[in-house]
């Protein structure tokens, strides 16, 4: 067998997520097994024995905080993913949390089907290694028939623009937010807490922390990834 070069690298940083990542311009897809489903674009899974984190490639999903639309998305890939699952994995990049970047493979690829349904985003300014006008068109559609996250005119705000604040959140302020800690609201920052700040120590669940963040409890989000209290987990 001929010897096989090792493949280049290059440093990325992918805006809105801050994320440094090494990229090899080639890498084979493997096999795993699906453990679990972080949020629209990011699961766990066993692979040759060891549990890797993934997020999926070319796509952004909607935050759990722009109710309803989060949940929405997550629903959709445990759908697409059940737990227990086989899928092949063509691993792009491992960003700066140490989770691979990556295309997501079970009965077609997941990454194409998230934005086919309306559940994510086409995150454009890193298609390099993705099929950039099956995606393209996919979200087209999508668009079109007004699915998911394009129920909303334009679509709702994307993710990007979310975790950084940008104007203009309606898909979080166009869905009434409930809480036992806080009264009814029509937008997470409406929500946030005055005064002491509760720690994530004191809140002790994981699932208890993703449910304060979605009624506008912002702070319990320190990374602006839109996942609360990622040390609970």
């Amino acid at each position: 067998m001929p010897e096989m070069r090792k493949a280049p690298k290059t440093l990325l940083v992918l805006a809105g997520h801050s994320l440094s990542v090494l990229v090899p311009f080639a890498q084979a897809a493997s096999a795993a097994t699906v453990l679990s489903i972080g949020d629209g674009d990011s699961i766990s899974v066993l692979e040759r024995g060891q549990k890797l984190k993934v997020r999926l490639a070319c796509i952004d999903a909607p935050e759990t905080a722009q109710t309803p639309f989060g949940v929405a998305s997550r629903n959709q890939l445990k759908a697409l993913l059940p737990i227990g699952s086989t899928v092949s994995l063509r691993v792009q990049a491992v960003d700066r949390y140490g989770r691979s970047v990556a295309e997501v493979i079970g009965k077609g690829t997941v990454n194409l089907a998230m934005v086919q349904s309306g559940n994510a985003f086409v995150y454009r300014q890193y298609l390099g290694r993705c099929d950039r006008e099956a995606y393209l068109a996919a979200e087209r559609q999508a668009q079109a028939q007004r699915l998911g996250g394009w129920a909303v005119p334009g679509g709702i705000t994307r993710p990007w623009d979310f975790r950084r604040g940008g104007a203009g959140r309606r898909s979080a302020a166009a869905v009434p937010v409930k809480g036992p800690l806080s009264a009814p609201v029509t937008s997470p920052q409406a929500a946030q807490p005055s005064g002491t700040k509760t720690t994530c120590k004191q809140i002790g669940s994981f699932a208890r922390a993703q449910e304060l963040l979605r009624q506008g409890y912002s702070y319990l989000d320190r990374n602006g990834d839109g996942v609360a209290c990622e040390g609970l987990r």
